[in-house]
């Protein structure tokens, strides 16, 4: 599993049922004798489609600066990585040349 995917997946879990009670119908339905109350039925759903927008833009926000601060950790993590990984490399050229040595002086100590 990659490392980048747990803290992801902690940052957006806790906001998925608020974005799907979000996202669920909630406005005024007409009924059959909606003729004589059209007017005040429309602004009345206008007036709850303008509640949700605001709603939507600060779940939006919200969402939105979390996912700035996992972007940020998960790029100090791959620096993280990616340190440790150049560390891990050199010390195996380390180790490899002083491998090859240590075998040419055996063989020199060997054949002499």
């Amino acid at each position: 599993m990659p490392t980048w995917l747990l803290p992801a997946l902690k940052a957006v879990l806790p906001h998925v049922g608020t974005v799907l009670s979000s996202a669920a119908p909630v406005f005024t339905k007409k009924s059959a004798d909606a003729a004589p109350n059209q007017t005040s039925m429309l602004q009345q759903q206008v007036t709850e489609l303008q509640a949700v927008a605001a709603r939507n833009d600060t779940h939006i926000k919200d969402l939105t600066m979390q996912m700035r601060t996992t972007l940020e950790a998960l790029e100090q993590g791959a620096a993280l990585s990616e340190r440790r990984y150049q560390r891990l490399l050199t010390m195996c050229l380390a180790t490899t040349v002083v491998a090859v040595v240590a075998m040419g002086l055996a063989l020199l100590l060997m054949f002499r």
